[in-house]
């Protein structure tokens, strides 16, 4: 009879973003990605700062570079969030829709014929979530 062991292999654990060691690790790479992201898709400092749930003048600090900063748990999920979706999109189109896509009101239900930027900035991490898996499953990769 096999063991449970080797009918269920252990699943790596899922990135949380809990430990402040990996919080230390990845917030530096993290913020350069999302500074990418933020010129990619055009959005201004007050759209780019209520995405990540902070005022618009610590939005300016950490754009800057220089001194070491640490996001938060909430911060990191926010940014992960938020690279899925621009990857997904890019899977998805291959000219410039990839980054105009997420500024273009939407007629889905989960959109409200808002932008996905403007649900995302009502709605937080959840609605990040949602907007990240519609845009796998519109790709396919569900």
């Amino acid at each position: 009879m096999l063991a449970t062991a080797q009918i269920f292999p252990t699943l790596p654990e899922r990135q949380d973003f809990s430990a402040e060691t990996d919080r230390v690790r990845l917030s530096k790479v993290a913020l350069k990605a999302y500074k990418r992201l933020v010129e990619q898709w055009g959005l201004t400092g007050q759209q780019a700062a209520a995405l990540l749930d902070v005022s618009t003048s610590t939005w300016e600090r950490l754009k800057q570079d220089g001194k070491e900063k640490h996001l938060s748990q909430d911060q990191l999920t926010r940014i992960s969030a938020m690279v899925g979706i621009y990857k997904g999109l890019h899977l998805l189109f291959a000219d410039d829709m990839a980054d105009r896509w997420v500024g273009l009101e939407n007629k889905a239900p989960l959109f409200g014929r808002s932008s996905p930027i403007a649900s995302m900035m009502k709605s937080g991490i959840p609605q990040m979530l949602e907007v990240r898996r519609y845009v796998d499953a519109v790709r396919g990769g569900l």
